[in-house]
This record gives structure tokens, C-alpha cells and sequence, in this order.
């Protein structure tokens, strides 16, 4: 099954196609990293398969057909954006209220555990939360929805380097424990090496590289070529023109 399927998928803003000719799969139980230049496509795609933007041609699917933006997929699907959408005024329990009302899958018992082994106090404001808190805030409000899918779109960029590994080590140990597939989108390479299992590659709107982390490791080093995952990523952007950082 796959969690994301696009099927000559495009968007375009006016006159400029941020994403066309998109067809491929995100396979389910995998973490799957979506990688490429900033321009890229990525936040497109992920925007259409959350169901928060309408594609200008092409289908997008999830969880094995379901309608991308359709309330079912709403239910399952969790997204956090690299702007997670918290209300800096709120204290953090309050936070938690307005997400519950807001969710028909809610686990409160989870979502105060998680906060409480990460040390972020119930009455503190959101708005004093360091910027790691508030991304392990995010994350936690996603993973107390219960989700089949979650979706993260550039999580790691504001974040310290101990602040990328804590969130890191969490989104493992979910997908760990619950059979949860991910959808992990970066520009940032190195972060991604020890945690994907999939990777596809996004330049100018088009998919340069699609397929499991070991099976092109294999490949690459069949030919003689340095297979780490970032080299993967670099020598793809390399023949396309286009460079992510490492």
C-alpha cells in the first residue's frame, strides 16, 4: 500500500508550475524522506496530499486511495509544519484543550505523558517555550491524534543541533512502536542518514531519485561511486543542476 500516491500530479501559481508531471508512490511503513533544493516541490506536494492546496492537474491519493483532503484521510493523517500553527498566548494544557476539541482521534493521556517525560510544563505558555519545545509541542499534538500517517515538512530547520536529534530519536521511536508511516521533507541531508529507510528526491518539480535507502546504497556502490545517502542525494542534484545543503 502506499500512504501517498500521485498520478501526473502539478501545481501551478499564475504562471509557474511549483510542482508537474509528479508520479510516484510513498510506500507504507517505511520513513520515507523527501529531499531536494528549497523550490523544490515539496511543500506542494505535501500541501496537496494534507489536503491543504487543490492540484492544477493530476490526482493525489492516500492511505491506499482515499482522497486526499477527504475527511476520512483528515482523521488519519497528521501534519506539522516547519511553522507549526500553536497559539503563543496559550498556556500548554490550554494548547491541548483547543486541540482536542478540534480532533475526532484525541489521546489526552498520551499527550500530557509525552510533555511530562519532555519536561515541558502543562501552565508555561507556548510562547516561552524554547524553539525545541515548541517543535516536541507540535510533534506531540500530531502523535495524540493517533495517526496512520504523519507528515513533517521541514521540522528540523529552526532547530539547534541537540534540539534536531531529540526530535529525530522521537519520530523513530513512534514509528517504532506504532507501525506509523512518515513522510520526512528536508533540504538538510545529513539529518535525515541514520532515520530513512526510503528516500525520493524532488529538483524543479520532478522526481530525480525514487526507492528504498538500501537498494540504492547497493546501486551506487555496484558502480563504484560513494554510496552514503547524502552522496546519493548530491550526485542526483549534481546531473539536475540544482545542490541541497549537506
Amino acid at each position: 500500500m502506499n500512504v501517498i500516491e500521485c498520478v501526473d500530479l502539478g501545481k501551478r501559481y499564475r504562471r509557474t508550475w511549483a510542482l508537474r508531471g509528479c508520479t510516484l508512490g510513498f510506500p507504507a511503513g517505511h520513513v520515507v524522506a523527501l529531499v531536494g533544493p528549497n523550490g523544490a516541490g515539496k511543500t506542494t506536494l505535501l500541501n496537496m496530499a494534507v489536503g491543504l492546496a487543490l492540484p492544477t492537474t493530476g490526482v493525489v491519493t492516500v492511505l491506499g486511495g482515499t482522497p486526499a483532503g477527504s475527511p476520512d484521510a483528515l482523521d488519519r493523517i497528521a501534519f506539522v509544519a516547519q511553522d507549526a500553527p500553536l497559539y503563543k498566548n496559550l498556556p500548554v494544557a490550554d494548547m491541548l484543550h483547543v486541540a482536542r476539541n478540534l480532533n475526532r482521534r484525541w489521546d489526552q493521556r498520551r499527550a500530557q505523558a509525552r510533555l511530562a517525560e519532555l519536561g515541558i510544563p502543562l501552565k508555561k505558555k507556548v510562547g516561552q517555550l524554547s524553539g525545541g519545545q515548541k517543535a516536541q509541542l507540535a510533534l506531540t499534538v500530531a502523535l495524540a491524534r493517533r495517526p496512520d500517517l504523519l507528515v513533517l515538512d521541514e521540522p528540523l530547520a529552526a532547530l539547534d543541533p541537540l534540539a534536531r536529534h531529540d526530535f529525530m530519536q522521537s519520530v523513530m521511536a513512534t514509528a517504532a512502536e506504532d507501525g506509523t508511516s512518515v513522510v520526512l521533507s528536508s533540504h538538510v541531508v545529513a539529518e535525515l542518514e541514520r532515520v530513512a529507510s526510503y528516500l525520493i528526491v524532488l529538483s524543479f518539480g520532478q522526481v530525480t531519485v525514487a526507492g528504498e535507502v538500501d537498494d540504492l546504497v547497493a546501486e551506487h556502490a555496484s558502480r563504484g561511486q560513494q554510496s552514503g545517502l547524502e552522496e546519493i542525494v548530491l550526485a542526483s542534484m549534481r546531473e539536475s543542476g540544482k545542490e541541497v545543503a549537506a
